[in-house]
Protein backbone atom coordinates (compact mmCIF):
# COMPACT_ATOMS: atom_id res chain seq x y z
CA UNK A 1 0.00 0.00 0.00
CA UNK A 2 1.46 3.59 -0.92
CA UNK A 3 -0.35 6.58 1.40
CA UNK A 4 -1.57 8.96 -0.96
CA UNK A 5 0.23 12.49 -0.07
CA UNK A 6 -2.60 14.65 -0.64
CA UNK A 7 -5.21 12.84 2.09
CA UNK A 8 -6.51 14.79 5.26
CA UNK A 9 -9.47 13.78 7.54
CA UNK A 10 -11.42 16.52 6.15
CA UNK A 11 -11.12 14.87 2.67
CA UNK A 12 -12.25 11.52 4.27
CA UNK A 13 -15.24 12.88 6.05
CA UNK A 14 -17.69 12.16 3.14
CA UNK A 15 -17.08 9.06 2.80
CA UNK A 16 -17.54 8.36 6.57
CA UNK A 17 -20.79 10.39 6.65
CA UNK A 18 -21.81 7.88 3.69
CA UNK A 19 -20.80 4.91 5.99
CA UNK A 20 -22.67 6.49 9.32
CA UNK A 21 -25.57 7.22 7.08
CA UNK A 22 -26.19 3.62 6.36
CA UNK A 23 -25.39 2.53 10.07
CA UNK A 24 -27.50 5.27 11.82
CA UNK A 25 -30.19 2.97 11.24
CA UNK A 26 -28.99 -0.71 11.36
CA UNK A 27 -27.27 -1.09 14.13
CA UNK A 28 -30.29 0.12 16.57
CA UNK A 29 -33.10 -2.50 14.96
CA UNK A 30 -30.02 -5.34 14.89
CA UNK A 31 -29.38 -4.76 18.99
CA UNK A 32 -33.45 -4.54 19.38
CA UNK A 33 -33.69 -7.82 17.46
CA UNK A 34 -30.88 -9.60 19.65
CA UNK A 35 -32.75 -8.28 22.93
CA UNK A 36 -36.23 -8.84 22.64
CA UNK A 37 -36.18 -11.75 20.06
CA UNK A 38 -33.54 -13.71 20.58
CA UNK A 39 -33.34 -14.99 24.25
CA UNK A 40 -31.02 -18.04 24.67
CA UNK A 41 -29.69 -17.43 21.24
CA UNK A 42 -26.28 -15.70 22.31
CA UNK A 43 -24.81 -12.94 20.54
CA UNK A 44 -24.71 -11.89 16.91
CA UNK A 45 -20.94 -12.74 15.01
CA UNK A 46 -21.28 -12.77 11.25
CA UNK A 47 -23.74 -13.18 8.73
CA UNK A 48 -24.47 -15.55 6.71
CA UNK A 49 -26.47 -14.43 3.54
CA UNK A 50 -26.79 -10.66 4.54
CA UNK A 51 -28.32 -12.02 8.33
CA UNK A 52 -26.76 -11.98 11.27
CA UNK A 53 -26.00 -15.25 13.32
CA UNK A 54 -24.47 -16.53 16.40
CA UNK A 55 -21.39 -18.82 16.88
CA UNK A 56 -21.68 -20.48 20.09
CA UNK A 57 -17.65 -20.70 21.31
CA UNK A 58 -17.82 -17.56 23.46
CA UNK A 59 -20.18 -14.40 23.33
CA UNK A 60 -16.66 -12.39 22.81
CA UNK A 61 -18.97 -10.05 20.19
CA UNK A 62 -22.24 -9.00 22.45
CA UNK A 63 -20.19 -5.82 24.02
CA UNK A 64 -20.14 -4.77 20.18
CA UNK A 65 -23.17 -5.56 19.44
CA UNK A 66 -24.11 -2.50 22.14
CA UNK A 67 -21.01 -0.79 21.85
CA UNK A 68 -21.74 0.07 18.16
CA UNK A 69 -24.91 1.44 19.03
CA UNK A 70 -23.38 3.81 21.62
CA UNK A 71 -20.95 5.03 18.68
CA UNK A 72 -23.69 5.45 16.03
CA UNK A 73 -25.09 7.75 18.86
CA UNK A 74 -21.71 9.54 19.56
CA UNK A 75 -21.32 10.16 15.60
CA UNK A 76 -24.53 11.16 14.70
CA UNK A 77 -27.15 11.80 17.61
CA UNK A 78 -28.90 9.03 16.81
CA UNK A 79 -31.73 8.70 20.10
CA UNK A 80 -32.72 5.54 19.06
CA UNK A 81 -29.60 3.97 19.15
CA UNK A 82 -28.54 5.47 22.37
CA UNK A 83 -31.63 3.93 23.70
CA UNK A 84 -30.60 0.72 22.52
CA UNK A 85 -27.24 1.01 23.49
CA UNK A 86 -27.66 1.98 27.52
CA UNK A 87 -30.46 -0.74 27.21
CA UNK A 88 -28.13 -3.34 26.07
CA UNK A 89 -24.89 -2.53 28.52
CA UNK A 90 -26.88 -1.94 31.52
CA UNK A 91 -29.69 -5.01 30.96
CA UNK A 92 -27.18 -7.96 29.23
CA UNK A 93 -23.60 -6.99 30.14
CA UNK A 94 -22.99 -7.78 33.87
CA UNK A 95 -22.56 -11.44 33.18
CA UNK A 96 -19.37 -10.87 31.06
CA UNK A 97 -18.19 -8.26 33.91
CA UNK A 98 -17.42 -11.17 36.00
CA UNK A 99 -16.47 -13.65 33.31
CA UNK A 100 -13.69 -15.67 34.15
CA UNK A 101 -13.30 -17.75 31.64
CA UNK A 102 -12.05 -15.64 28.51
CA UNK A 103 -9.58 -13.16 28.10
CA UNK A 104 -12.00 -11.14 25.96
CA UNK A 105 -13.00 -8.28 28.73
CA UNK A 106 -11.31 -5.53 26.76
CA UNK A 107 -13.54 -5.59 23.96
CA UNK A 108 -16.78 -6.50 25.51
CA UNK A 109 -16.78 -4.33 28.71
CA UNK A 110 -14.64 -1.10 27.46
CA UNK A 111 -16.91 -1.03 24.19
CA UNK A 112 -19.73 -0.57 26.28
CA UNK A 113 -19.53 0.20 29.79
CA UNK A 114 -16.34 2.61 28.58
CA UNK A 115 -17.68 3.92 25.96
CA UNK A 116 -21.27 4.34 27.78
CA UNK A 117 -19.02 6.35 30.72
CA UNK A 118 -16.90 8.44 28.24
CA UNK A 119 -20.05 9.94 26.69
CA UNK A 120 -21.26 10.71 30.14
CA UNK A 121 -17.92 12.34 30.77
CA UNK A 122 -17.80 14.24 27.62
CA UNK A 123 -21.44 15.64 28.58
CA UNK A 124 -23.76 13.88 25.85
CA UNK A 125 -25.44 11.73 27.75
CA UNK A 126 -26.85 12.47 30.99
CA UNK A 127 -25.91 10.27 34.31
CA UNK A 128 -29.38 8.90 35.20
CA UNK A 129 -30.15 6.60 37.93
CA UNK A 130 -26.46 6.55 39.14
CA UNK A 131 -25.14 4.82 35.14
CA UNK A 132 -21.76 6.76 35.65
CA UNK A 133 -20.94 4.82 39.23
CA UNK A 134 -22.49 1.62 38.04
CA UNK A 135 -20.15 1.71 34.78
CA UNK A 136 -17.35 2.34 36.87
CA UNK A 137 -17.86 -0.30 39.46
CA UNK A 138 -18.67 -3.02 36.13
CA UNK A 139 -14.92 -1.46 35.07
CA UNK A 140 -13.19 -2.00 37.93
CA UNK A 141 -14.59 -5.79 38.46
CA UNK A 142 -13.75 -6.28 35.09
CA UNK A 143 -10.20 -5.13 35.02
CA UNK A 144 -9.47 -7.33 37.52
CA UNK A 145 -11.25 -10.44 36.61
CA UNK A 146 -8.90 -10.03 33.62
CA UNK A 147 -5.57 -9.62 35.29
CA UNK A 148 -6.90 -13.02 37.75
CA UNK A 149 -6.67 -15.05 34.45
CA UNK A 150 -2.64 -14.93 34.93
CA UNK A 151 0.35 -17.18 33.81
CA UNK A 152 3.43 -16.03 35.52
CA UNK A 153 6.80 -17.01 33.44
CA UNK A 154 10.20 -16.21 34.13
CA UNK A 155 10.83 -14.80 30.30
CA UNK A 156 10.60 -11.62 29.28
CA UNK A 157 7.52 -10.35 30.08
CA UNK A 158 7.03 -12.27 33.35
CA UNK A 159 3.68 -13.40 32.60
CA UNK A 160 0.59 -12.81 30.82
CA UNK A 161 -3.39 -12.81 30.50
CA UNK A 162 -3.66 -16.39 29.04
CA UNK A 163 -6.73 -16.78 26.67
CA UNK A 164 -9.51 -19.11 26.62
CA UNK A 165 -6.89 -22.17 25.28
CA UNK A 166 -5.92 -22.48 28.30
CA UNK A 167 -2.77 -21.31 30.71
CA UNK A 168 -0.24 -22.36 28.54
CA UNK A 169 -1.75 -19.88 25.79
CA UNK A 170 -0.84 -16.37 25.05
CA UNK A 171 -3.07 -14.69 22.03
CA UNK A 172 -1.73 -11.65 20.85
CA UNK A 173 -5.26 -10.02 20.13
CA UNK A 174 -5.53 -10.08 24.06
CA UNK A 175 -3.05 -6.76 24.00
CA UNK A 176 -6.26 -4.97 23.42
CA UNK A 177 -7.98 -6.09 26.69
CA UNK A 178 -5.08 -5.00 28.68
CA UNK A 179 -7.17 -1.47 28.11
CA UNK A 180 -9.99 -3.16 30.54
CA UNK A 181 -7.12 -3.43 33.10
CA UNK A 182 -5.36 0.05 32.98
CA UNK A 183 -9.01 1.48 32.76
CA UNK A 184 -9.39 -0.15 36.50
CA UNK A 185 -6.16 1.03 37.17
CA UNK A 186 -6.99 4.62 36.46
CA UNK A 187 -10.40 4.19 38.58
CA UNK A 188 -7.95 3.66 41.85
CA UNK A 189 -8.61 -0.66 41.58
CA UNK A 190 -6.81 -3.19 41.85
CA UNK A 191 -6.85 -7.31 42.48
CA UNK A 192 -7.32 -8.48 45.77
CA UNK A 193 -5.61 -11.91 46.13
CA UNK A 194 -4.25 -14.51 49.14
CA UNK A 195 -3.57 -12.88 52.35
CA UNK A 196 -5.48 -9.27 51.00
CA UNK A 197 -2.08 -9.12 49.08
CA UNK A 198 -3.40 -5.78 46.13
CA UNK A 199 -2.05 -6.79 42.89
CA UNK A 200 -1.25 -4.01 40.43
CA UNK A 201 -3.34 -4.21 37.89
CA UNK A 202 -0.69 -0.91 36.11
CA UNK A 203 2.05 -4.07 36.59
CA UNK A 204 0.08 -6.76 35.06
CA UNK A 205 -0.96 -4.95 32.06
CA UNK A 206 2.53 -3.67 31.22
CA UNK A 207 3.90 -7.51 31.63
CA UNK A 208 1.10 -8.75 29.48
CA UNK A 209 2.28 -6.34 27.00
CA UNK A 210 5.85 -6.80 26.89
CA UNK A 211 5.27 -10.63 26.78
CA UNK A 212 3.38 -9.85 23.99
CA UNK A 213 5.56 -7.80 22.37
CA UNK A 214 8.48 -10.36 23.10
CA UNK A 215 7.39 -13.26 22.03
CA UNK A 216 4.22 -12.60 19.96
CA UNK A 217 6.00 -10.01 17.22
CA UNK A 218 8.81 -10.76 15.07
CA UNK A 219 11.81 -7.72 14.71
CA UNK A 220 14.04 -9.92 11.74
CA UNK A 221 16.54 -10.80 14.64
CA UNK A 222 16.95 -14.75 13.75
CA UNK A 223 14.44 -16.49 16.01
CA UNK A 224 13.72 -19.22 13.12
CA UNK A 225 13.81 -18.85 9.41
CA UNK A 226 10.40 -16.93 9.35
CA UNK A 227 11.85 -14.25 11.40
CA UNK A 228 10.18 -11.26 9.03
CA UNK A 229 10.33 -7.61 11.15
CA UNK A 230 6.62 -7.31 11.61
CA UNK A 231 5.53 -10.81 11.57
CA UNK A 232 3.06 -11.48 14.04
CA UNK A 233 2.10 -14.89 15.53
CA UNK A 234 -1.62 -15.62 16.73
CA UNK A 235 -0.40 -17.30 19.90
CA UNK A 236 2.82 -18.34 21.80
CA UNK A 237 2.88 -21.07 23.64
CA UNK A 238 4.57 -21.98 27.21
CA UNK A 239 5.91 -24.81 29.52
CA UNK A 240 3.70 -23.88 31.73
CA UNK A 241 5.31 -26.30 34.46
CA UNK A 242 8.88 -23.84 34.15
CA UNK A 243 7.43 -20.55 32.56
CA UNK A 244 9.37 -21.29 29.49
CA UNK A 245 8.56 -19.85 26.03
CA UNK A 246 8.28 -23.22 23.12
CA UNK A 247 6.89 -22.25 20.21
CA UNK A 248 4.91 -19.90 18.08
CA UNK A 249 1.33 -21.17 17.24
CA UNK A 250 -2.05 -20.26 16.26
CA UNK A 251 -5.79 -20.51 15.69
CA UNK A 252 -6.88 -18.94 13.39
CA UNK A 253 -4.71 -17.94 11.29
CA UNK A 254 -3.02 -20.67 8.54
CA UNK A 255 0.04 -21.37 10.36
CA UNK A 256 2.33 -20.56 13.45
CA UNK A 257 5.15 -18.70 10.73
CA UNK A 258 2.56 -16.75 8.59
CA UNK A 259 0.72 -13.86 9.98
CA UNK A 260 -3.26 -14.00 10.45
CA UNK A 261 -3.36 -10.08 9.44
CA UNK A 262 -6.59 -9.65 11.82
CA UNK A 263 -4.44 -10.50 14.35
CA UNK A 264 -1.28 -8.36 13.53
CA UNK A 265 -4.20 -5.41 12.96
CA UNK A 266 -5.11 -5.99 16.73
CA UNK A 267 -1.42 -5.64 18.09
CA UNK A 268 -0.69 -2.69 16.52
CA UNK A 269 -4.05 -0.81 17.64
CA UNK A 270 -3.41 -2.57 20.86
CA UNK A 271 0.04 -0.35 21.02
CA UNK A 272 -1.13 2.80 19.55
CA UNK A 273 -3.54 2.64 22.37
CA UNK A 274 -1.51 1.73 25.16
CA UNK A 275 1.47 4.31 24.24
CA UNK A 276 -1.38 6.97 24.37
CA UNK A 277 -1.93 5.77 28.11
CA UNK A 278 1.38 5.23 28.96
CA UNK A 279 2.97 8.27 27.80
CA UNK A 280 0.57 10.69 29.88
CA UNK A 281 2.73 12.32 33.07
CA UNK A 282 0.29 11.10 35.37
CA UNK A 283 0.99 7.21 34.82
CA UNK A 284 4.13 6.84 36.44
CA UNK A 285 6.40 3.16 36.41
CA UNK A 286 9.91 2.07 36.52
CA UNK A 287 11.49 1.50 33.41
CA UNK A 288 8.70 4.23 31.98
CA UNK A 289 10.85 5.31 29.15
CA UNK A 290 12.30 1.45 27.66
CA UNK A 291 8.61 0.54 27.96
CA UNK A 292 7.10 3.25 25.38
CA UNK A 293 10.21 2.51 23.44
CA UNK A 294 9.59 -1.03 23.41
CA UNK A 295 6.05 -0.26 22.29
CA UNK A 296 6.76 2.37 19.63
CA UNK A 297 9.30 -0.43 18.20
CA UNK A 298 6.05 -2.95 17.92
CA UNK A 299 3.65 -0.12 16.56
CA UNK A 300 6.16 0.98 13.70
CA UNK A 301 7.08 -2.81 12.79
CA UNK A 302 3.52 -4.01 12.56
CA UNK A 303 2.45 -0.91 10.78
CA UNK A 304 5.47 -1.63 8.50
CA UNK A 305 4.93 -5.43 7.59
CA UNK A 306 0.78 -4.21 7.12
CA UNK A 307 1.72 -1.82 4.78
CA UNK A 308 4.08 -4.04 2.71
CA UNK A 309 1.22 -7.00 2.75
CA UNK A 310 -2.09 -5.19 2.18
CA UNK A 311 -3.43 -4.33 -1.70
CA UNK A 312 -3.37 -0.78 -2.81
CA UNK A 313 -6.36 0.09 -1.28
CA UNK A 314 -4.49 -1.24 2.04
CA UNK A 315 -7.08 -4.42 2.56
CA UNK A 316 -5.34 -7.41 3.15
CA UNK A 317 -6.06 -11.24 2.70
CA UNK A 318 -6.78 -12.37 5.62
CA UNK A 319 -3.38 -14.36 5.89
CA UNK A 320 0.00 -13.70 5.00
CA UNK A 321 0.98 -17.18 3.95
CA UNK A 322 -2.60 -18.50 3.17
CA UNK A 323 -1.98 -21.49 0.19
CA UNK A 324 -3.80 -19.04 -2.61
CA UNK A 325 -0.64 -16.49 -2.40
CA UNK A 326 2.15 -18.38 -3.46
CA UNK A 327 1.59 -16.91 -7.08
CA UNK A 328 1.49 -13.25 -5.59
CA UNK A 329 4.32 -11.25 -6.34
CA UNK A 330 3.01 -8.17 -5.23
CA UNK A 331 0.46 -6.04 -3.96
CA UNK A 332 0.31 -3.32 -6.12
CA UNK A 333 -3.37 -3.85 -7.07
CA UNK A 334 -6.60 -2.75 -5.60
CA UNK A 335 -8.00 -5.95 -3.57
CA UNK A 336 -11.10 -8.23 -5.64
CA UNK A 337 -13.03 -9.32 -2.58
CA UNK A 338 -15.26 -11.50 -5.02
CA UNK A 339 -12.97 -13.89 -6.44
CA UNK A 340 -9.34 -13.19 -5.74
CA UNK A 341 -7.29 -15.72 -4.79
CA UNK A 342 -7.42 -16.02 -1.42
CA UNK A 343 -10.20 -14.40 0.92
CA UNK A 344 -9.67 -10.56 1.93
CA UNK A 345 -10.80 -9.51 5.20
CA UNK A 346 -11.91 -6.17 5.85
CA UNK A 347 -12.56 -6.28 9.85
CA UNK A 348 -8.42 -6.21 10.34
CA UNK A 349 -8.17 -3.37 7.70
CA UNK A 350 -10.73 -1.45 9.71
CA UNK A 351 -8.50 -2.18 13.41
CA UNK A 352 -5.36 -1.54 11.91
CA UNK A 353 -6.37 1.75 9.98
CA UNK A 354 -7.16 3.09 13.30
CA UNK A 355 -3.97 1.75 14.95
CA UNK A 356 -2.22 3.64 12.30
CA UNK A 357 -4.03 6.81 12.30
CA UNK A 358 -3.25 6.50 16.38
CA UNK A 359 0.55 5.82 15.40
CA UNK A 360 0.62 8.66 12.88
CA UNK A 361 -0.43 10.90 15.21
CA UNK A 362 1.75 9.77 18.19
CA UNK A 363 4.83 10.57 16.01
CA UNK A 364 3.81 13.88 14.88
CA UNK A 365 5.71 15.21 11.80
CA UNK A 366 7.62 11.52 11.36
CA UNK A 367 4.05 9.71 11.08
CA UNK A 368 2.61 11.03 8.48
CA UNK A 369 2.75 8.39 6.61
CA UNK A 370 0.90 5.56 8.71
CA UNK A 371 -2.07 8.82 9.20
CA UNK A 372 -2.51 9.22 5.41
CA UNK A 373 -2.14 5.13 5.06
CA UNK A 374 -5.20 4.79 7.75
CA UNK A 375 -7.33 7.86 6.22
CA UNK A 376 -6.78 5.96 2.75
CA UNK A 377 -8.26 2.52 4.34
CA UNK A 378 -10.94 4.73 6.07
CA UNK A 379 -11.76 5.71 2.45
CA UNK A 380 -11.37 2.40 1.28
CA UNK A 381 -13.70 0.36 3.60
CA UNK A 382 -16.56 3.08 3.65
CA UNK A 383 -17.06 2.77 0.27
CA UNK A 384 -18.52 -0.04 -2.06
CA UNK A 385 -17.20 -2.78 -2.16
CA UNK A 386 -17.07 -2.78 1.16
CA UNK A 387 -20.25 -0.73 2.28
CA UNK A 388 -22.65 -2.43 3.05
CA UNK A 389 -25.51 -0.15 1.55
CA UNK A 390 -28.39 -3.04 1.08
CA UNK A 391 -30.98 -2.64 3.76
CA UNK A 392 -31.56 -6.07 3.32
CA UNK A 393 -28.02 -6.69 4.48
CA UNK A 394 -27.87 -6.27 8.18
CA UNK A 395 -24.24 -5.66 8.11
CA UNK A 396 -22.22 -2.34 7.50
CA UNK A 397 -19.13 -3.56 6.48
CA UNK A 398 -18.22 -5.80 3.86
CA UNK A 399 -16.21 -9.13 3.43
CA UNK A 400 -14.98 -10.01 6.60
CA UNK A 401 -13.57 -13.25 7.42
CA UNK A 402 -13.93 -14.86 10.80
CA UNK A 403 -12.38 -18.74 11.21
CA UNK A 404 -11.29 -19.63 7.66
CA UNK A 405 -9.54 -23.13 8.82
CA UNK A 406 -12.22 -24.22 10.67
CA UNK A 407 -14.49 -23.35 7.57
CA UNK A 408 -16.88 -21.42 9.59
CA UNK A 409 -17.27 -18.66 6.99
CA UNK A 410 -20.14 -18.19 4.65
CA UNK A 411 -19.14 -19.06 0.48
CA UNK A 412 -22.00 -17.57 -1.77
CA UNK A 413 -23.51 -19.63 -4.86
CA UNK A 414 -21.13 -19.55 -7.31
CA UNK A 415 -17.97 -18.10 -5.47
CA UNK A 416 -15.24 -20.15 -4.54
CA UNK A 417 -14.23 -17.72 -1.36
CA UNK A 418 -16.09 -16.57 1.19
CA UNK A 419 -16.61 -13.40 0.90
CA UNK A 420 -19.86 -10.20 0.88
CA UNK A 421 -20.27 -10.68 4.45
CA UNK A 422 -19.90 -8.66 7.57
CA UNK A 423 -18.98 -9.71 11.22
CA UNK A 424 -20.17 -7.85 14.54
CA UNK A 425 -16.52 -7.08 15.38
CA UNK A 426 -15.62 -5.27 11.92
CA UNK A 427 -18.65 -3.02 12.26
CA UNK A 428 -17.66 -2.07 15.26
CA UNK A 429 -14.05 -1.19 14.53
CA UNK A 430 -15.17 0.38 11.51
CA UNK A 431 -17.78 2.96 13.79
CA UNK A 432 -14.66 3.76 15.83
CA UNK A 433 -12.49 4.41 12.84
CA UNK A 434 -15.39 6.57 11.83
CA UNK A 435 -15.81 8.46 15.03
CA UNK A 436 -12.13 8.48 14.97
CA UNK A 437 -11.82 10.55 11.81
CA UNK A 438 -14.98 12.50 11.86
CA UNK A 439 -13.44 14.15 15.22
CA UNK A 440 -10.08 14.56 13.46
CA UNK A 441 -12.14 16.49 10.79
CA UNK A 442 -14.05 18.96 12.78
CA UNK A 443 -10.13 19.63 14.69
CA UNK A 444 -11.24 18.22 17.82
CA UNK A 445 -9.38 15.61 20.24
CA UNK A 446 -9.24 12.18 19.16
CA UNK A 447 -11.52 9.92 21.25
CA UNK A 448 -9.54 7.94 24.12
CA UNK A 449 -11.14 4.92 26.03
CA UNK A 450 -9.56 6.27 29.07
CA UNK A 451 -11.69 9.66 28.96
CA UNK A 452 -11.71 11.41 32.66
CA UNK A 453 -8.42 10.32 33.56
Amino acid sequence: MLPDSRLTPAAVEPFTDRFLSVAEGKCARLARKWMDGRDGMGAPVFTRAGKYTARGWTEWTQGFLFGGSLLVFDATGDRAALDAGIRGTLDRMAPHVSHIGVHDHGFNNVSTYGTLRRLILEGKVADEGGMLAQCELALKVSGAVQAARWTATTETGGGYVYSFNGPHSLFCDTIRSCRSLVLAHQLGHALMGENDRPVSLLDRAAAHIRSTLAWNVFYGEGRDIYDVPGRVAHESLFNVNDGKFRCPSTQQGYSPFSTWTRGLAWVLLGCAEQLEWFSRPCVQFEGKTAFLREMERAARATADFYLRHSSADGIPFWDTGAPGLAGVADYAKTSDPWSGPEPVDSSAAAISAQGLIRLGLRLGNKGGGYLRAGLGEARTLFSPPYLSESPKHEGLLLHSVYHRPRGWDYVPKGRTIPCGESSLWGDYHALELAVLVKRLARRESPVTFFAGG
